[in-house]
């Protein structure tokens, strides 16, 4: 089959976890000997003022299209104030306009707004729910940048996030483009169930994501000196990591490694330079993570925003590492289906939990193991693949074509 995916941010032009498994998912599919093309928008990463990014050798058989326009910056301005693809529109029609038996939208905000949906012309379009962004403008349900949303004031909330206020949200634009949409595929149960609740007519399938990390099986353990855990993710507060960070000031004990970027890191660096048990090791290229993970005791994922299905907790997982979570969005789910971790609500819990990993060998051991197995069961690449592909078969039956003829 012909796929195509489309999405604003991709390897190496991104910052977080949507990118990385679009390209895992695209990899996958070439690797099953599907053609597969990606189009993104490189405006959109130089927006937030970054610097042209390490070359990457592309040599896996995809086909990237980045977008670049005349317009620089101002082309994903013009997407997000008007939800439409604006300048970009004649670039992302030439692409999509050829002969592609699925269209698989992603995270779309600053590539052509909901608008984009309505440029597909293949058999099967979908559209992968990577954030909350069709029901919230700042993508994560976190509300003026100081907590989890508790109800919606859109507006005030935009200006006190720094989002310009979108004013095609409160327009029927979104439900007109999604009716060019066969499936919403939500990576959890909390997302799908947000989505319905919020009266979207398109179908929502649930469709958990993979991890890209192959670390081989039996995993290896690396075992370390002091109890060490690691947080893997963007340092923003929306994450948690401010929290996280306080409680471990209480823990000299234990040791924590600050894996990711965001904008509180050279801040919280400084802030937190003469406890000398928290490391700031910055991003890690995607073959080091696995490292990383085999010598922590557990992974942290203290988020305070609801998360959508966090990769961080799979790729933790896939290398039979326990992972700890607060129980904020779809966090919990794989840790309760595999029972390789903890879900906390408290400091007080996590504490409790910190402390039990630290000092019960038969504890990490178990939960090691369920981690690790319960990845095999349920959150492979090919156990991702063949749902997906079944889904694709599914709705090319009822709609009476046959996909990839």
């Amino acid at each position: 089959m012909r796929f195509c995916m489309v999405t604003t941010f991709y390897p190496p032009y991104h910052f977080g976890g949507d990118a990385t498994f679009v390209q895992a998912l695209a990899r996958a599919l070439v690797s099953e000997g599907h053609h597969v093309e990606v189009v993104h928008c490189e405006d959109a990463y130089r927006l937030r003022g970054r610097e042209q990014p390490a070359a990457q050798v592309e040599q896996d058989g995809v086909v990237v299209h980045r977008l670049r326009n005349p317009f620089g910056i101002l082309s994903p301005l013009i997407t997000q104030q008007t939800g439409k693809p604006g300048v970009k529109a004649t670039q992302l029609r030439a692409v999509l306009d050829r002969d592609f038996d699925v269209v698989n939208f992603h995270n779309i905000s600053l590539i052509g707004g909901p608008g984009a949906l309505q440029l597909s012309r293949a058999p099967v379009t979908l559209y992968t729910l990577h954030e909350h962004w069709l029901l919230c403008p700042t993508h994560i349900f976190w509300k003026n940048q100081a907590q989890a949303c508790d109800r919606p004031d859109c507006f005030t909330c935009c200006i006190q996030s720094g989002v310009p206020p979108q004013l095609w949200r409160y327009t029927n634009l979104i439900q007109h483009s999604l009716a060019n949409v066969d499936v919403l595929l939500a990576p959890s149960e909390f997302t799908a169930q947000q989505h319905r609740a919020a009266g979207l007519a398109t179908p929502v399938e649930v469709l958990p994501t993979f991890s890209s990390l192959e670390p081989g099986s039996p995993v290896r353990r690396v075992r370390r000196e002091r109890p060490g855990f690691v947080f893997v993710g963007r340092i923003t507060a929306s994450k948690g990591i401010g929290v996280l960070l306080e409680e471990f000031v209480r823990l000299p004990a234990f040791d924590l490694d600050v894996i990711g970027d965001g904008e509180l890191r050279h801040r919280l660096e400084e802030q937190y330079a003469g406890h000398r048990h928290i490391r700031f090791l910055g991003s890690v290229p995607q073959r080091e993570l696995i490292g990383a993970y085999q010598s922590a005791t557990a992974l942290i994922l203290p988020s305070l925003a609801p998360e959508v299905f966090p990769l961080t907790v799979l790729e933790a997982l896939a290398c039979g590492t326990p992972a700890v979570v607060h129980d904020a969005g779809g966090n919990r789910e794989a840790v309760e289906k595999t029972g390789g971790g903890f879900v906390y609500r408290s400091g007080k819990e996590l504490r409790q939990i910190l402390s039990a990993l630290a000092e019960d060998a038969t504890l990490r051991e178990t939960l090691a193991q369920r981690a690790r197995s319960g990845y095999e069961r349920f959150y492979t690449r090919a156990q991702h693949l063949a749902r997906y592909l079944r889904v694709i078969d599914t709705i090319g039956k009822k709609k009476g074509v046959k996909v990839g003829a």
